[in-house]
């Protein structure tokens, strides 16, 4: 490996541990089932929620992904939910994907718009911040539950920010599991809830992907003077199974991702 290449691979690395450390932080669940496994695991994906804005779109994102060698590999269309979609691949296979998802703000109220447009216009984020900065701004519990009924996921990102949403278990580099129903079981066993919307087991083995995840963690969170309780992040796994060349796929169905998506609600 050239001097290089080596060098962007040691960056990558330590944007990676940086994104698993923030996100444990408020996902305490991740880390305990992580350690259940009772081997090291390795990640399918990582997903993060952004907003098609200029300043922070998905795009603006994987520019700054390709410089640890990323590129795109899918994109998505989420029509009930409003929200575009790309994933990205390393050109270092065991890295894992990347899956960024944007809320379409012309498809909602003016007042959901204008709130993020007035929210980030006040902003200042470096390429870094689009995945860990986080939320720089305080929080309203009732424009909190307002956007939460025209939108989870806008509400979701006005508490949370910029940060990485899940993580994903690849259960085909698992060596003590290798089916998807044994490691729903095990999660269950000790004591976690699965995002059993359309589902525990989202995707088929024919559609190359199986996926089921727990739902978010809760987490106390200061709005103005008072605390309320709300879902923060959860832990995915996926299955994923070769086409009929003999390759592994590597994209996502949007019909499963769809349900993902609603580990998050309260």
């Amino acid at each position: 490996m050239g001097e290089g290449k080596k060098n962007i691979m040691n960056s990558i690395e330590v944007l990676l541990n940086e994104m698993w450390k923030d996100y444990i932080s408020y996902t305490p669940s991740a880390e305990k089932i992580s350690k259940l496994f009772g081997e090291q695991v390795t990640n399918d994906h990582i997903a993060f929620r952004t907003l098609n804005l200029d300043q922070c779109n998905i795009f603006k994102q994987a520019d700054y992904l390709k410089e640890f060698g990323y590129k795109v590999s899918g994109d998505y269309h989420f029509e009930q939910k409003k929200l575009n979609a790309i994933h990205l691949e390393n050109t270092e296979e065991r890295l894992p994907k990347i899956f960024l998802s944007e809320l379409i703000l012309e498809d909602f109220s003016h007042e959901l718009k204008n709130c993020f447009v007035n929210l980030l216009s006040k902003v200042e984020l470096n390429a870094k911040d689009l995945f860990i900065g986080g939320r720089s701004w305080e929080l309203d519990y009732d424009l909190y539950t307002k956007l939460a009924k025209e939108s989870e996921y806008a509400s979701w990102l006005y508490v949370w920010g910029f940060c990485p949403n899940h993580f994903t278990v690849s259960i085909n580099h698992l060596t003590k599991f290798h089916d998807i129903t044994d490691v729903n079981a095990m999660v269950k066993a000790n004591g976690f809830t699965l995002n059993s919307s359309g589902g525990e087991i989202k995707g088929t083995k024919e559609e190359l992907l199986e996926q089921s995840s727990i739902m978010a963690d809760k987490i106390k969170v200061r709005f103005g003077s008072i605390n309320e309780t709300v879902p923060s992040c959860y832990y995915e796994f996926a299955k994923r199974y070769s086409d009929s060349s003999g390759k592994i796929f590597q994209g996502f169905v949007t019909t499963s991702a769809d349900k993902i998506f609603e580990s998050t609600n309260k």
